[in-house]
């Protein structure tokens, strides 16, 4: 009776042990997914704003260029 009930413990604790590792297997992979999701979204969002940041830079250069200009001229009418 002894070596029976260690018995049926060994194999209640084994299966047990078998079901935790697939669902700690299937939550590393979907949480993996998410990871690779949000990196994806973050990268996205990281190139979007480089991609405005160097919009808004060529747009103060051209406005720069224009005022530098626009003082030469006026250094060009007076003289």
């Amino acid at each position: 009776m002894k070596k029976l009930f260690l018995g049926l413990l060994v194999a209640a604790f084994t299966l047990s042990t078998y079901s935790c590792r697939e669902t700690t297997e299937e939550n590393v992979e979907t949480e993996m997914e998410e990871v690779e999701t949000d990196l994806e979204e973050t990268g996205e969002d990281i190139e979007s704003g480089l991609e405005e940041a160097g919009n808004e830079i060529e747009e103060a250069g051209e406005e720069t260029e224009q005022e530098i200009e626009e003082e030469m001229n006026e250094t060009d009418d007076m003289q």
